[in-house]
């Protein structure tokens, strides 16, 4: 499942796969953000650390619930990384997931619920390596 954006998040292209597994059409994803198919039960702190990350033009990995159009959800491991135009400029990131094993969304889920609430958005799991870390375990 491939999606592509532009440097603010904003969808411009999503393969038919990702189409597929969220049940949003490519008239309905293309154009909107990213967080289009973002599901509650995802900690805030995971989001600013990813952003953190790719900022410094990075690569990011991470167990991540997206919610479908019809309100289910599934579990996903996402690579993020910068995308390049042939001047080297960055102009946007490309995603690639595939579906998470069982027991990394056991673990994932475990985490997720420790830290959801706002008072964690800058906990260091989610920064300075701990959250790879993490990962690392899964």
């Amino acid at each position: 499942m491939i999606t592509e954006t532009d440097t603010k998040g904003i969808i411009t292209y999503a393969n038919k796969k990702f189409r597929e597994m969220t049940g949003f059409t490519r008239k309905e994803l293309i154009g909107a953000p990213h967080a289009i198919n973002r599901h509650p039960d995802m900690p805030k702190g995971a989001f600013k650390g990813m952003w953190k990350v790719l900022s410094k033009k990075k690569q990011w990995r991470g167990y991540v619930k997206n919610m479908r159009k019809d309100g289910k959800f599934y579990w996903v491991l996402v690579y993020i990384q910068p995308k390049f135009d042939k001047e080297g400029e960055h102009i946007g990131y490309v995603a690639a997931r595939k579906v998470a094993y069982r027991h990394a969304i056991e673990e994932a889920e475990a985490l997720y619920a420790q830290y959801h609430g706002d008072e964690y958005i800058d906990h260091p799991i989610f920064f300075n390596n701990s959250y790879s870390d993490y990962l690392g375990n899964c």
